[in-house]
């Protein structure tokens, strides 16, 4: 199996060079492109075409939420995994809600970092339990009025088994073979799941599901 390519993007060059070195012994990750920030990271993306951007937030010029919105429309196979300083919520729900794949704090331990870019590139989400608890608590306050599925959103059966497996973590082949189902038929049910409820990616539709309780 090919490395997982990784791009990171951070204006503080000690922590860039620290973080790839703690994931040096990772032989499944390769990094193949730093940048300063969200400006140089998008002139470089199309040369070192990575799978996985590590994202920082705050950078001069294109801060990391511009850079992650870009990508999520731009380059919608490649996963944003945030790796910030920030733990306000906000940021964490709109992040994910523009296009994030998942959401780390910069004092996470090596095996999480590794971790969590093996479930993103794999799966197109990763949830901690610090992001996890940010969504059960929008889930239980929400400020706006969202359709559930009691009232516009109705969902068939087989929708409802795909979405409540893509949130147990399952990959599409994985689902497909408990369905019984191919993975062709798994992903179109993902994706006109996404278009639906709009959102950009594996990551926003786990998080739209969690948020408006459509899984059990």
């Amino acid at each position: 199996m090919e490395p997982i390519k990784v791009a990171i993007a951070d204006d503080h060059k000690i922590f860039r060079k620290g973080v790839i070195l703690s994931l040096r012994p990772f032989t499944n990750i390769k990094f193949v492109q730093e940048a300063e920030n969200g400006e140089d990271l998008l002139n470089g993306l199309k040369d070192s075409e990575p799978d996985v951007v590590l994202m920082d937030l705050r950078m001069p010029g294109k801060d990391g939420i511009e850079a992650t919105k870009t990508i999520s429309k731009q380059y919608p196979q490649i996963k944003v995994l945030v790796l910030s300083m920030y733990e306000d919520e906000r940021f964490v729900y709109h992040l994910m809600e523009n296009g994030a794949n998942g959401y780390l704090l910069k004092n996470s331990e090596p095996n999480e970092i590794r971790r969590a870019i093996m479930e993103v590139f794999e799966k197109g989400y990763y949830l901690n339990n610090f992001v996890n608890r940010i969504l059960l608590k929008k889930s239980h306050a929400r400020q706006k009025v969202i359709p559930s599925l009691n009232s516009e959103i109705t969902l068939s059966d087989k929708e409802k088994d795909v979405l409540r497996f893509i949130c147990m973590e399952f990959t599409a082949a994985e689902i497909a073979q408990k369905m019984e189902i191919s993975p062709r038929t798994v992903e179109a049910i993902k994706d006109r799941l996404m278009e639906r409820f709009g959102c950009k990616n594996t990551a926003g539709l786990v998080f739209f599901a969690v948020k408006n309780n459509l899984i059990d």
